[in-house]
């Protein structure tokens, strides 16, 4: 994605860090995990009721303009077009019941009673708008929330620059949204993978499958970001947001929420299936062929319920095992791939490489199909909460040069390594990010592979120690091991012209003195150490 002009990023990340403040320092001792949803249920509540009211002054100028279709000539009359649930609908804006907008919280923010007045709008809100019955939070009423603290977060957001009237995208408070994302992921370690993935991380599976327009999966959703990012790719290049479809799961009943509120706050309508469940045991989409399926599935999951679906026919390739989900997921991915469509997904290194419990034979059968296209080693430090390294799978079933119908190279026999290890800087003291000058040269080393029409006239060639385009033949000769460093072989060192049996020479003097030199300084201490001993009496 172009990168932001910097002006316009310097203010956004002050509004949403000063928000973030603001938020954190009214929760006192709360823990995390609740807080969030207590947080992100009310910045979802001020976005539908914003929209609600955009849309909602935007009929009664009609209703008084002579010159519009809309204009009505009585007071009942324009009543009937500003309370037509229809008109609203239609442009796909929620309905907000009279007195449960955000206005009438505002004004009962100091009163006592304002969590059991936050939940019966959560509840107004659902009755009134089935796709989101069961969805909102309505815990206000808690014993740890005081009536102080939910008011302050109304207050909070409640500053101008966050009302609907200052953007025309409908984005700044989906930005804030996503920004809470991360920081309650940061904030709850480990466990954070359960909903957020990296947003880095998914900027660089977003820009390598370039998703443009067609079917999206992501069958282990979490939070949603995966689509969030992918909607900003297709808009970010021309495109407006039906280009593409929007089809995910998520098993956790939270995380399911959190997507759906999530989804609606970026006006991206998604189809999450009725309710949270399994992709294993419950697909959502059994019949979808997706031209993009990207996910961020568990890793190593070893209670995925796998010796309940040993015959089942996702595992063409071999069934996977009980023990760890990986290569089921693996599996599942192609099965919902189109043919001529393309799966990226994150997984632990380890499904690189692994020989146990019939892993192997699934993963040489996958790259004898010819369906393994690129394998990315990504740096560590990139995930909240885990210090497992992990890589990127791209996979397809067509590498004769038309998938997702673009043009490119035919590629048949061959899978490009990418080692990104070296990339990427630290953004805090524990976690790493990759910059958008290290995703576009990941994504632009795949493309150019690929001879894809975005490479422009890029062209591709090995580089040593960061990239090799490897033959089945290859592979078969590693045992099918797809570790990228295996392949890339050792980066080049410029020659600095000192021949080799005078740099030995100069190495070898250089070495000897250090030696001698540590020697002098030991025997410096001991004296040192011999003298601050007690004489004898």
């Amino acid at each position: 994605m172009p990168p932001r002009k910097k002006t316009a990023k310097t203010q956004e990340r002050s509004l949403e860090q000063t928000l973030w403040d603001a938020a954190d320092e009214l929760r006192s001792k709360m823990d995390s995990a609740v807080y969030k949803h207590v947080v992100l249920g009310l910045i979802f509540l001020k976005y539908v009721s914003d929209t609600f009211q955009v849309r909602r002054d935007e009929l009664a100028r009609l209703i008084d303009d002579e010159s519009s279709e809309y204009f009505m000539p009585t007071e009942a009359a324009k009543a009937s077009v500003l309370n037509d649930r229809d008109e609203y609908t239609a442009e796909g804006v929620f309905w907000i019941p009279e007195g449960h907008r955000w206005e009438d919280l505002k004004a009962a923010g100091k009163q006592a009673d304002i969590g059991a007045r936050v939940d019966r709008a959560m509840e107004a809100i659902e009755k009134e708008n089935p796709p989101l019955k069961g969805v909102l939070p309505k815990n206000y009423t808690r014993r740890e929330l005081s009536a102080a603290t939910i008011g302050g977060l109304i207050d909070t957001f409640s500053r101008h620059d966050l009302a609907a009237a200052e953007y025309t995208d409908l984005d700044v408070l989906g930005r804030v949204y996503e920004y809470f994302l991360g920081k309650f992921a940061a904030d709850e370690g480990k466990n954070a993978g359960e909903f957020y993935t990296p947003r880095s991380v998914v900027g660089l599976l977003v820009e390598m499958l370039q998703p443009f327009h067609g079917r999206v999966l992501d069958p282990a959703c979490g939070s949603g970001g995966m689509f969030v990012q992918a909607d900003a790719f297709v808009r970010a290049h021309g495109g407006v947001r039906n280009d593409i479809s929007v089809f995910g799961q998520e098993s956790n009943p939270t995380t399911w929420r959190l997507a759906k509120m999530n989804l609606a706050v970026r006006g991206i309508d998604a189809n999450l299936g009725p309710e949270w469940a399994d992709s294993f045991t419950a697909d959502a989409h059994p019949d979808l062929r997706a031209d993009f399926v990207l996910a961020n599935p568990p890793f190593n999951d070893s209670k995925w319920g796998g010796e309940l679906l040993r015959d089942d026919p996702r595992w063409v390739y071999g069934t996977p095992p009980h023990q760890n989900a990986n290569y089921a997921w693996l599996q599942h991915f192609l099965w919902h791939t189109a043919p001529t469509g393309t799966a990226g997904t994150v997984l632990a290194n380890g499904s690189l490489s692994s020989q146990q419990n019939g892993e192997g034979d699934i993963r040489a059968a996958m790259v004898d199909a010819d369906v393994v296209e690129c394998i990315v080693a990504l740096p560590p430090q990139l995930f909240y909460g885990t210090q497992i390294p992990v890589s990127l799978w791209f996979m397809t079933r067509n590498k004769a040069g038309i998938p997702n119908g673009a043009k490119t190279r035919p590629r048949t026999g061959q899978t490009v390594f990418i080692d990104a290890r070296k990339l990427g800087h630290m953004e805090t003291r524990t976690v790493r990010a990759l910059s958008p000058e290290d995703i576009a040269t990941i994504a632009d080393t795949y493309h150019a592979w690929r001879g894809s029409q975005t490479s422009g006239d890029t062209t591709y060639d090995d580089v040593p120690g960061f990239c090799y385009s490897a033959t089945t033949a290859d592979i078969r000769a590693n045992n099918y091991v797809l570790t990228p460093g295996r392949y890339v072989g050792a980066e080049e060192v410029e020659d600095d012209g000192e021949p080799v049996e005078q740099k030995i020479a100069r190495l070898t003097t250089e070495i000897r003195d250090g030696f001698k030199r540590r020697a002098e300084l030991q025997d410096a201490v001991l004296a040192a150490l011999d003298s601050l001993e007690p004489a004898d009496e």
